[in-house]
């Protein structure tokens, strides 16, 4: 099992000097990855409603505040050596797909491979509208296309490309990702638009398990939706086994004395607890856990201890 940790992008955590302690820390520690999410703005009134709470208000909305994502994790790039960089997930339509398709292809350079390219179609309709992009109902299909034109600038020698929202031909794109045949591309989503995305188009999947309209919260949610996956990853002539499955958690929790009984939540425990449900899920085809550390406290040497106390005590156990 490999492990990785979200990064914010506001409050009071999001600094130069606190952001570059999180990332170097976690590298320290023996985590795989380190992910951030993805606005460019953050409009004063979201009448949308935000996938992964229950009341559907998005967390970000009273602070107004977003770095942006490619360049923090370009920064965080140059303060690390090891750990695996995650946009997690970036909007693909919020973006000309050759300008961030060039951005993707410098990070991976820069970072010597380090580059994992996590989608999303975006959930925010004042966000869109608020940078003039193409239709909010399209931009399932934007982002495919989009997908697709990253595909054929990182690998292809003459680059060519038409489709609706985006034509090209006769040029140069270089220089070329660093990973080949380019860096891994994880969807995020938990709905059957996102796991068909996965299938046809990408290398993993990223489900996380607080969505309450497709919920993966238990291990029998996701593994219902691990079956939906493999049906659609034979629909497209692939092996569900060569689609990397990684799990994003809120739920996280370690405790000294926890509860033995039979309502406990999953990741919610002591450390051999923890250890038995992450055996669960990697007996399951999870490849990799995603934990927000972030969720419990803003303080950072309470972040650091926390993320110091689960590579102590539960990767050993597993």
């Amino acid at each position: 099992m490999k492990y990785g940790f979200t990064l914010p992008g506001r409050g009071p955590l999001a600094t130069p000097e606190r952001l570059g302690i999180l990332a170097r820390k976690g590298e320290e520690f023996g985590f795989d990855s380190l992910l951030t999410g993805d606005h460019i703005l953050v409009p004063r009134t979201i009448n949308s409603p935000y996938p992964y709470t229950e009341t559907g208000e998005f967390p970000g909305a009273p602070s107004g505040e977003s770095m942006e994502q490619l360049t923090l994790l370009a920064f965080l790039a140059g303060q690390t050596s090891k750990i695996r960089l995650v946009t997690s997930v970036i909007i693909v339509p919020h973006r000309n797909p050759l300008v961030a398709a060039k951005a993707l292809a410098t990070l991976d350079v820069l970072s010597q491979g380090r580059l994992v390219v996590g989608v999303g179609v975006g959930w925010m309709r004042e966000e869109f509208e608020a940078l003039g992009l193409p239709p909010f109902e399209e931009r399932g299909a934007v982002t495919d296309e989009y997908i697709r034109v990253f595909k054929e600038v990182w690998t292809e020698d003459n680059p060519s490309y038409s489709g609706k929202y985006v034509s090209f031909d006769n040029i140069s794109f270089l220089p070329k990702p660093v990973q080949k045949p380019h860096p891994p591309i994880w969807v995020g989503g938990e709905s059957r638009p996102a796991l068909r995305r996965t299938a046809e188009l990408a290398n993993g999947w990223y489900p996380l398990g607080s969505n309450p309209t497709f919920p993966m919260g238990t291990p029998e949610q996701l593994k219902d939706g691990l079956e939906r996956l493999a049906s659609y990853a034979r629909m497209f002539d692939r092996d569900p086994a060569e689609i990397e499955i990684i799990y994003r958690t809120h739920q996280f929790q370690l405790e000294k004395n926890a509860s033995s009984n039979g309502d406990r939540l999953p990741f919610v425990g002591d450390a051999g607890q923890i250890a038995g449900d992450i055996h669960q899920y990697q007996d399951m085809g999870v490849g990799s856990l995603v934990l927000d550390f972030l969720r419990q406290t803003e303080d950072l040497n309470e972040v650091l201890g926390r993320m110091e106390q689960f590579a102590d005590q539960v990767f050993p156990k597993v």
